[in-house]
């Protein structure tokens, strides 16, 4: 896999792969931490275990679970024994860098239970954990850990912790993490939009930014074809979906997913039944891997709409109409080869389904890490949790495709105070 890195990604990369340094890699939407990390996963010397606190997330960069990988009970964990059987051991035991994506997800409390389970396997108990380099990557102005809903459980969280994010776990009192936050975006190239979603990540926006995005996103009619929708709940998307669907003439036609193995947690990076109609508004769900001169002929995020399904799927993207064929998704664990002594990725079931979804409209949250020309955003009654707007706004490419539902409000722009703690006060390192 060829990536042509920015010189301030090469500038991590190098720092990651020429140190045992713990690395924690930030940035707006759209700087390229997933490119980073994809090269990363491809070209480095070290052994790496890649883990991600949820099942698509870690599908998409091609690990595992933390839970899976470290077999830790799901909930609060606190000071409870871990126990580790002989395959997680040599697992952990053979890994020279352990990469977290997405790690703003992460809660204080996983944070520790795995910093513990590292120094228990590799019997290095003085060493944070266990002497493994750690190397981050996520936004903490995107996503957020979800809070646990047992009031014990928050009240645990209350007692013994200054928040849930994971920069507030008790290791990093023992432990350093360098920071690096890379600032050139690639998704959108006008400067004044640039501007606009910085504010709105830092809580910044003034009643002239406000306005602005209002009076083009607000005061013209949205769209009828082309334009997906992010809203901010499940029940609004799949009632504009279904809906659309329905007003298309014809049966619906209905490929069901392939399963292979035990695809575990059930979290399925496409739909297991997929229903289709030819007009249907559909979102790609992977990037082509038949790449031509021209380029991909569609991403992650691309919109397109179908064409015909009697006998093969095509759909129709920019007016140039392509077949699309069934994609599997792998689910992979980590063992320990004792003959090659390498760490070796088994492919442990996989997920076979057209990489479609229909996409009428999409959820915020699912919308993550696609970009979109035109979107409809549709923040509903209100936002309720940090950085949603900020996601929101910044999958748009450009200001010109930006539609809203309603007008942004305040009290739409939320940032979390530990969010804003942590990073005010983090030093970041220079990567020009």
């Amino acid at each position: 896999m060829t990536v042509t890195l920015t010189p301030e990604q090469q500038a991590v990369f190098a720092a990651i792969e020429g140190t045992r340094d713990n690395i924690f890699v930030t940035g707006r939407a759209g700087t390229g931490k997933s490119t980073l990390l994809n090269h990363l996963n491809w070209n480095t010397q070290k052994q790496i275990v890649i883990c991600a606190p949820t099942g698509v997330a870690a599908l998409n960069v091609g690990g595992q679970t933390i839970h899976s990988l470290f077999r830790l009970p799901i909930g609060v964990i606190a000071d409870h024994d871990i126990e580790q059987n002989d395959a997680v051991r040599k697992i952990l035991n053979a890994a020279d860098t352990l990469v977290v994506d997405e790690v703003s997800m992460v809660n204080a409390d996983l944070m520790d239970a795995m910093d513990r389970a590292l120094r228990q396997a590799r019997q290095r108990k003085a060493e944070p954990f266990g002497g493994v380099q750690l190397v981050l990557f996520g936004d903490p102005y995107q996503l957020a850990p979800v809070p646990p809903r047992d009031p014990h459980e928050r009240a645990y969280f209350a007692d013994t912790y200054r928040s849930m994010w994971f920069f507030d776990a008790k290791v990093w009192d023992e432990a350093t993490l360098r920071i690096f936050e890379l600032g050139e975006v690639h998704r959108q190239h006008d400067d004044e939009f640039k501007h606009m979603l910085n504010a709105v990540r830092h809580g910044q926006v003034t009643p002239e930014i406000g306005g602005r995005l209002n009076g083009i996103g607000a005061r013209r009619p949205v769209p009828e074809q082309g334009a997906i929708t992010l809203a901010t709940r499940n029940d609004a998307v799949t009632r504009i979906n279904r809906l659309q669907l329905q007003r298309l003439p014809g049966t619906a036609l209905a490929n069901q997913a392939s399963i292979d193995g035990d695809y575990a947690g059930r979290a399925y990076p496409a739909d297991e039944r997929l229903e289709l109609k030819v007009g249907a508004q559909v979102m790609f769900l992977r990037n082509d891997t038949r790449v031509g001169g021209d380029g991909p002929r569609w991403v992650n995020g691309t919109i397109g709409t179908v064409t015909r399904l009697d006998g093969e799927v095509r759909v129709d993207v920019d007016g140039a109409e392509y077949e699309v064929e069934p994609s599997t998704w792998e689910q992979f664990k980590y063992r320990w080869d004792p003959a090659r002594k390498t760490l070796e990725k088994q492919i442990v079931a996989e997920f076979t389904q057209f990489p479609l979804r229909l996409a009428w409209a999409v959820t915020i949250h699912k919308a993550q890490g696609a970009s979109y020309d035109t979107a409809i955003i549709d923040l509903g009654a209100r936002v309720f949790s940090p950085g949603q707007t900020y996601v929101a706004l910044s999958r748009l490419t450009g200001l010109n495709g930006l539609y809203l539902a309603r007008g942004l409000r305040p009290s739409d722009i939320i940032v979390d105070e530990h969010v804003e703690r942590f990073m005010a006060g983090a030093e970041r390192e220079l990567t020009g």
